[in-house]
């Protein structure tokens, strides 16, 4: 059954709405990455933030409130006719809700617990639900009254990725009519220290697939699709398949020869009735960390010998962890969207400085146009912690 995906609001580095990061995403603007300090003791370290003010949480949801529901609460809001026309058509009972996310409202967990600490008590703001992984769907379900399915998964850097697929199978199933589904994750100080401990955070912009690469970046993001049965109004673009697996290789490294990856292109190529020859461009997994960017070349040089069109993203947006996945299928989406007349591609932003112990890729340049005619088919690559392993195709609706 054709997942179609009708609407996209989203939040990242690259600015708010459509139009806005469209523009910035095509012209490899990476302004949205900036140094910060404060995040890990005495360091310096590029973040990747949403800038500006975010709409509050309603008052009579206070209790939910974190940076991560106000970043959810931003990319829901873009979309908020799109969602009312859905709940109009289907029931309040016939839309599910799917969200990856791997912080969710931690941040303020733990300023609450820093705050106990020194204070004996926890500040009058604090609620323990926020830091639930759960938290998200539970506060969409409840900001939109909806009664239908409502979960998270937290699979690392693959947690939105899987979203989009479980999206996908309560429409096979019936259990819905439309899915709201995405990802959403904030910076906060235990992802960087975390990152940090493990001696994989860079301390200048992220530089994939480059023989200088030295670690990620972090930033943060909101993304929500509705997808649904029906084709809207909008562009027809769909999740026209999806492909996962998990080599468990190591609990944080991954598996070195690729074998995991290729596993869940190619699961995601047989899905979607498609050869590895038709996909026009991937977004890769990209973290430009040492091992990450050696296996994923060694996959991506093996089911594509002829070469395709690639690149990462995660220069412009950082690692947005739980949301990379649904946020990186969203650049593909905005790829094949009206948003992009000059049908451009995202650029890999790097020094230009070729590995040569991996395999060379065929990276996108400036100047590089996709196909404006139909089919023409997005694959996005997710891989994280366990060996966990997501591909995504996004394309022109049947």
């Amino acid at each position: 059954m054709t997942a179609y995906l009708n609407a996209l609001g989203l939040i990242c580095s690259l600015g708010r709405a459509k139009q806005e990061i469209a523009r910035n995403l095509f012209a490899g603007d990476c302004s949205g990455m900036r140094p910060e300090a404060g995040w890990v003791a005495e360091r310096e370290l590029p973040v990747a933030a949403a800038h500006g003010e975010l709409a509050p949480i309603p008052a009579a949801l206070a209790d939910q409130s974190s940076r991560n529901n106000q970043l959810l609460l931003e990319a829901a809001l873009q979309i908020r006719t799109d969602i009312d026309h859905a709940i109009q058509t289907y029931g309040r009972d016939r839309i599910g809700i799917v969200l990856g996310t791997s912080t969710s409202g931690i941040d303020e967990a733990s300023r609450g617990l820093a705050h106990f600490l020194r204070e004996q008590h926890f500040p009058a703001q604090y609620d323990y639900g926020q830091q639930e992984l759960g938290a998200p769907a539970n506060f969409l379900a409840d900001w939109l009254q909806l009664s239908g399915p409502a979960y998270v998964i937290s699979t690392a850097c693959t947690s939105s990725a899987r979203a989009l697929m479980s999206a996908q199978r309560l429409l096979d199933l019936g259990l819905c009519d439309a899915v709201l589904c995405g990802g959403v994750d904030s910076l906060c100080k235990l992802t960087l220290n975390g990152f940090s401990s493990l001696e994989a955070v860079s301390d200048e912009r992220c530089n994939p697939f480059s023989a200088n690469r030295n670690g990620i970046n972090i930033g943060e993001a909101a993304v929500l699709f509705v997808m649904s049965k029906q084709r809207g109004d909008g562009p027809a673009i769909a999740l026209l398949g999806a492909g996962a697996s998990s080599d468990a290789h190591h609990i944080s490294a991954p598996e070195p020869s690729g074998r995991g990856a290729l596993q869940a292109m190619q699961k995601a190529l047989s899905r979607a009735h498609l050869q590895a020859a038709q996909i026009n461009y991937l977004n890769l997994h990209g973290t430009a960390t040492q091992h990450n960017d050696a296996m994923e070349s060694l996959a991506v040089a093996s089911l594509f010998p002829e070469g395709v069109a690639c690149s990462s993203t995660k220069p412009m947006t950082g690692h947005t962890l739980g949301a990379a996945g649904a946020l990186e299928a969203a650049f593909c989406w905005l790829s094949l969207s009206a948003d992009n007349p000059q049908h451009a591609l995202p650029p890999h932003v790097w020094d230009g400085q070729a590995d040569p112990d991996l395999p060379p890729l065929k990276w996108v340049t400036a100047n590089e146009r996709l196909s404006s005619i139909a089919p023409r088919y997005l694959m996005s690559n997710s891989f994280a912690f366990g060996g966990n392993n997501v591909s995504l195709i996004i394309g022109d609706a049947p």
